[in-house]
């Protein structure tokens, strides 16, 4: 059932990113009017058909007792031209209602958004990162610099995702992310105060953990294989109608008692993943956008 998962969440990904072949208006695709049309449709699809009652119960638990100041969605897609990317953009929309996180305070990168899925993404009141990111080491501290400081924390222009919450509770929406975004996640909040503000929702880690031979989660993926034993995971439910959608997706959180009880010898390594040995690096390195 793990590799099933994976294996539909690599096909959504891939649909995600280009596309499909859904009836299109105009050269660019459809247009802004037409795109949060067919949004508000998928909201209400989500609601009428249950999943999002549903959802809605596994997303509070680890929120109940900080709520996140922020949010920051990663690997979208087209979501103009993709009904699973559509759908998913409608499930974070109902999410930070649910959270009453204001839209101004929810970033979202994608290099795949066309000019008018990055206009719809405004006019919903979102903030758009500049451009991949990179932070500074954990341990070492620099100044914000632009004018999404407020959302984006301590974090500088780069690469691949690399955002520190710098103290503030951060939810993180990921889904059908590859798992080198979720490692470098990891390794820039790589501190039990930092990932205790953390939430994550994205592919599940055990179903992660189960598809991979334990030494290449190791190698190539270690903040992930380290923490294990440090998060919490609730699974979203299945629903017949949306298996591509949100198949594998959980809802992660860190508890601090939990990653207090790693050992010390855990936190101390903090050297920045290069993924120079990886042979399936899913991640949009900084200059390939």
């Amino acid at each position: 059932a793990a590799l099933a998962g994976g294996r539909r969440a690599g096909r959504a990904r891939r649909r995600k990113k280009e596309g499909d072949d859904e009836e299109e208006e105009g050269e660019g695709g459809p247009g802004i009017e037409a795109v949060l049309r067919r949004l508000r449709e998928a909201r209400d699809d989500l609601l009428s058909s249950g999943f999002w009652a549903a959802s809605a119960g596994a997303v509070r638990a680890p929120l109940s007792a900080e709520p996140p100041a922020r949010c920051v969605c990663y690997g979208l897609g087209r979501f103009g031209r993709c009904p699973i990317a559509r759908y998913q953009l409608a499930f974070l929309l109902l999410l930070l209602d649910e959270l009453r996180v204001p839209p101004a305070r929810c970033a979202l990168f994608d290099p795949a958004f066309s000019e008018r899925e990055a206009a719809a993404l405004r006019a919903l009141g979102l903030c758009l990162l500049p451009e991949n990111e990179v932070r500074t080491p954990p341990g070492h501290t620099e100044g914000t610099r632009g004018q999404s400081s407020a959302v984006m924390g301590s974090v500088v222009p780069g690469q691949e995702g690399k955002h520190g919450i710098e103290g503030a509770a951060t939810l993180f929406y990921m889904v059908h992310c590859g798992k080198a975004l979720y490692n470098n996640l990891l390794w820039s909040n790589w501190s039990p105060a930092a990932l205790s503000k953390l939430v994550i929702i994205g592919n599940s880690f055990r179903g992660i953990e189960e598809r991979l031979l334990s030494r290449i989660l190791e190698r190539d993926y270690s903040y992930i294989a380290k923490v294990l034993k440090g998060v919490e995971e609730v699974a979203l439910p299945s629903h017949p109608r949306y298996l591509d959608t949100f198949n594998d997706t959980s809802v992660h959180w860190f508890p601090l008692d939990k990653l207090q009880e790693l050992s010390p010898e855990v936190w101390d390594f903090v050297e920045e993943p290069m993924y120079q040995d990886c042979e399936d690096l899913e991640i949009i390195r900084k200059g390939e956008e």
